[in-house]
């Protein structure tokens, strides 16, 4: 491939190129009358080095305008539940022990803890009722008789409808997990249906 770049510049009549056999230069520069080669390999790593840099600052700066408005977006949600609602209730789910498996990247990207901590102070600071209930087998249990009649294990958790085989009631998962959390926070929910009470 260089034998043809010779002949192809010669007979163009052009400068023959300095990535040649004998030199180990990268970009290839034209080897003109008065051109040093070694400054402009020092220009082209000097640029690269810069180009670095730049390209340093600018994924910092990406980083952090996407921590300032996911911070954003938790300080407006956190107190749009504290002026709309009296008491909250959340379950005590550990994000460190989630970051650990495969969904440790949208654990991290969603800001549990950060959330939780918001709802604590700014509850505290409004008046508001604020608890963390233990939320094991809150969506296994039926929120309307109480037993662990749901979908359970890894494979569980792809269901997300399902119906109660004692009191034949259909359930979304999320909406009765919550409605056990609430029910938990309440201390309306007895030890005997499965959903332990702190």
């Amino acid at each position: 491939m260089l034998r043809s770049r010779w002949t192809c510049s010669r007979r163009l009549g052009r400068a023959p190129l300095a990535s040649t056999l004998g030199s180990r230069m990268w970009p290839p520069v034209a080897m003109e009358e008065g051109w040093k080669t070694a400054a402009s390999t020092a220009a082209w790593k000097t640029s690269w080095r810069q180009q670095r840099a730049r390209n340093k600052r600018r994924v910092k700066a990406i980083h952090a305008k996407i921590k300032n408005r996911r911070q954003d977006a938790q300080h407006k949600f956190s107190r749009k539940l504290v002026n709309q609602y009296g008491e909250i209730v959340v379950g005590d789910v550990s994000s460190t022990r989630l970051a650990k498996t495969r969904m440790a990247k949208s654990v991290y990207d969603a800001g549990w803890s950060q959330l939780k901590t918001m709802l604590e102070y700014k509850c505290a600071h409004a008046g508001i009722v604020f608890r963390v209930v233990r939320e094991t087998n809150t969506t296994r249990a039926c929120s309307s008789c109480g037993s662990l009649s749901g979908p359970q294990g890894v494979n569980g958790l792809r269901v997300r409808v399902w119906e109660c085989v004692e009191c034949g009631v259909l359930h979304d998962r999320d909406v009765n997990a919550a409605r056990n959390i609430l029910s938990l926070g309440a201390g309306r929910c007895p030890q005997e249906v499965g959903i332990p009470v702190l």
